[in-house]
């Protein structure tokens, strides 16, 4: 038998192994962001479905805008049906209210406009992480033998910053909540030798400048790539409608959150920061291993959203506005601050149905649940943020296939 088979292995070759697996699973992690990048399935308490308040005020906010669009669209007189999508569906009320609201305001423009009313198909889109199930169990009963179906629902599995339809397959086209995360963690950010490696932060709110500027890139990028996607797909004439969470226009990038309340009090900051430090103390995880998780999202300003679609060309905007939404209502701010423990639950349960799939991949499931269990604590801890409110900025975009 050969000796140096038996030989053991050494110190430096065991670490330097090690090292390179642990590089290697990062760069896995970051390179099949599409599998993991989902938002909590099912119906339980730590599911998107029962934790999208934020994303429902803002879909409200945006409601009377999208309205508009429609009533202003033109009309495609002699089509057989009309196809709507709904880019980033994730699970739940959210968009099958807005499926309903757009089929309906459409059926009544065509009945008081037009001598006939089309069909109309309905196409719920997004990762094939997502929780198709759930949201295809959720759909209301098309068909109850007394009147005709409301739509016809499809599922399109994939990422909107590619080509999902054939060209010229869609009438209406909308994202809501969806666009502000991105196709991928920029790969300088998650490389330790990097200037852009965002050492002790989970996010980019108030990190140095190149981590800022990798993710700015990536957002261009990605962004740009969805329009020129949405440009092949949607009819001339069609609506393109997007909701997405944004900063106000004269803020820097190194600021996504806008005024101090909001940056020290949302998820993706303090108490998630905090969280991941109290795991690197407790000796759970290494210092590598908390710095390689990012959260792949970006809030873009107005003027970055202009330049997209003056890169892209194909769309005349109508509507381009940044708006401002609070947390919650002040009822449920009292409600709180009489119980900072149901807080601290509830603000957990957020992070959990938007960010689980994403940490437990990282971490696995039992070092996920510790991370939510000390962000929960946290949250519960810090009194005074109780009586402060968090806003969230989001921009509305209304555009017409030219």
């Amino acid at each position: 038998m050969d000796s140096a088979r038996l030989r053991p292995i050494s110190p430096i070759k065991k670490t330097m192994d090690m090292k390179n697996a642990k590089e290697l699973q990062t760069l896995r992690w970051a390179g099949d962001l599409h599998r993991i990048l989902c938002m909590q399935g099912g119906d339980d308490d730590v599911s998107y479905a029962k934790n999208s308040d934020a994303p429902a005020s803002a879909i409200s906010l945006s409601k009377p805008f999208l309205i508009q669009s429609i009533q202003s669209m033109k009309l495609f007189k002699g089509e057989p049906s009309l196809r709507i999508a709904d880019l980033g569906c994730a699970t739940g009320f959210n968009t099958l209210a807005t499926i309903e609201l757009l089929v309906e305001s459409l059926r009544q423009r065509y009945y008081m406009e037009c001598s006939e009313v089309p069909e109309f198909e309905a196409f719920f889109s997004d990762l094939p992480s997502n929780d198709f199930n759930t949201l295809f169990r959720s759909l209301p009963t098309l068909y109850d033998g007394k009147r005709q179906q409301h739509y016809y629902a499809a599922g399109v599995p994939g990422s909107f910053y590619h080509r999902l339809f054939p060209k010229r397959k869609l009438h209406v086209a909308v994202s809501l909540s969806a666009l502000h995360w991105l196709s991928q963690i920029p790969g300088s950010v998650l490389d330790k030798r990097s200037l852009a490696w965002n050492k002790g932060r989970a996010w980019i709110d108030g990190a140095k400048k190149e981590v800022v500027e990798a993710y700015a890139k990536q957002s261009e990028d990605d962004l740009t790539a969805f329009l020129r996607c949405r440009r092949e797909e949607i009819v001339e004439g069609g609506v393109l409608f997007i909701l997405m969470a944004g900063r106000p226009g004269q803020v820097q990038p190194e600021n996504q959150l806008g005024d101090p309340d909001s940056r020290a009090k949302h998820p993706f900051t303090s108490s998630m920061d905090q969280a991941w430090q109290d795991l690197l103390n407790e000796g759970l995880i290494d210092e590598e291993r908390r710095d390689t998780f990012n959260i792949p999202a970006y809030m873009r300003s107005p003027d970055e959203v202009r330049r997209a679609f003056d890169q892209c060309a194909g769309f005349e905007i109508q509507t381009l506005e940044y708006r401002k939404i609070v947390e919650h209502s002040k009822e449920k701010q009292e409600e709180w601050i009489k119980d900072p423990i149901s807080y601290g639950r509830a603000k957990a349960n957020l992070v959990r149905a938007t960010l689980k799939p994403m940490v437990e991949a990282h971490l696995g499931p039992n070092l996920s649940e510790e991370l939510f269990e000390r962000f929960e604590r946290r949250a519960s801890a810090d009194i005074d943020m109780l009586h402060k409110t968090c806003f969230y900025g989001v921009i509305v975009v209304c555009a017409i296939r030219k």
